[in-house]
Formats: structure tokens, sequence, C-alpha cells
């Protein structure tokens, strides 16, 4: 069992972390690749909680990896389902329109199965858990792409908006990112948020100057608002 802060879990799933906001009632973030339903449910059973006590479940962006298994994890809870628009409308290419614009991510747009009927994730909405998780809008690695922000836990969750490499941050993957101009522009954003913790769907949590990683990307000094 991996507990970041108190009430945020790190659960691996197939193909990447997901994580569940642990409350009264439960968000999880990301659903792994189709087939992740198992592992969650096991994790749910191993610190004594329900599938049916999860409330929602929130994309960070629409790769497999990280929406391949919302739809049995959603069947399974019954939990309402939020991704932003931008990443929605880009899940209803058809495999012609991917094969006219042949990129990576438009044949992992053409073969990922989306939620069925997601309800739109929108930039500055709050989220129920860990004091209010806001919605950051992060567009480059997909025009859709977010963080979540607990202010009062200084905790940024980022999907794939960042990685990291050689003991450093990084923009996020030029082979599968759409628009590394917008990402860019979108790590300058979250360099001005004060963060102790980033939790990764690929890599370790980074515990120990995040702030300062950071602005070091964006290129900027930190400052604590």
């Amino acid at each position: 069992m991996t507990e970041i802060v108190p009430g945020l879990h790190r659960v691996p799933l197939r193909g990447s972390a997901a994580f569940l906001v642990v409350e009264d009632e439960i968000t999880l973030i990301d659903a792994g690749l189709r087939g992740s339903g198992r592992l969650l449910r096991h994790y749910l059973d191993r610190i004594g909680r329900l599938p049916r006590e999860v409330a929602r479940i929130v994309c960070t962006h629409g790769h497999p990896d990280h929406i391949g298994g919302v739809r049995e994890i959603a069947a399974m809870t019954g939990a309402q389902v939020l991704m932003h628009p931008a990443d929605a409308e880009r899940l209803r290419m058809s495999v012609r329109d991917a094969l006219r614009h042949l990129r990576p991510w438009t044949l992992l747009a053409a073969i990922t199965r989306g939620p069925e009927d997601a309800k739109p994730l929108d930039d500055g909405a709050v989220l129920p858990g860990l004091g209010g998780l806001e919605v950051v809008h992060t567009p480059g690695h997909t025009p859709g792409s977010v963080c979540l922000y607990s202010r009062s836990r200084r905790v940024l969750i980022v999907g794939d908006v960042l990685q990291v490499m050689r003991g450093r941050l990084h923009p996020p993957s030029l082979v599968f990112s759409e628009d590394m101009e917008l990402a860019k522009a979108s790590i300058q954003r979250l360099s001005r948020l004060d963060v102790d913790t980033i939790c990764f769907a690929h890599y370790s949590t980074w515990r120990e100057g995040a702030r300062e990683g950071l602005a070091a990307l964006a290129g900027g000094t930190p400052r604590r608002p």
C-alpha cells in the first residue's frame, strides 16, 4: 500500500499508475489499460473500501494507458467519468481521419475506446478531496491534458505532462505529444504553483525540490506565493 500524503494513494494498474483520493467518497485519477479493474478492486479490498464508494473517475488525458480501463471501472463502480472536452473530441477521430493525418497521436486516438459519457472537466474546476483538487488545463501532450493540484497539501498530479530523465524533470514525450510549444507554456503555468510533491503515472513520486525542479524546467526562479 502506497499512501503519498494522508488520503492520497498511488495504485499500480496495467500500463501506468493511478491515484486514489480516499475520503468519505473516493476519487480515482486515471484508469490504466484495459483489464485494470481487477487490480483496482484488489487495492480497494486492501484498504477496506468498496468499489461502489468510488464516486468519480478523472481522466488526465486520453491515451490508452490512462483511460483504457475506464469503461470497465465505471461499470464496476457506477462512478461518473470526467474528461476535458478537447480530449473527448479527439477520441471521436475515425481510423480514416487518423490515416489522413498520420501521426502517433492520431493513431492512438483512433484505436482508443474512451468513456461512453464523460462529463466535461474544465480549467479552474475544483473537485472534492485533499482540501479541493483544482483542475489545471495543461495542453501540449494532448489538447485536453489536465493536472490536479491540491493547494492545501501542495501536491500536483501531472499525468504525462512531465517526465523524469536522468534525475531531472523534462517536458513530455516528443514522440507522443501533439504540440511541444503548448507543452512548454503549460510547464510555465505549473512552475507558478506552490508545489512540494509531484505525482507521476510512470515515475516515482518527486518529494524533494519540486518547486525548484519546475522552475528550472521553466527557466525561472522558484517563489513561494
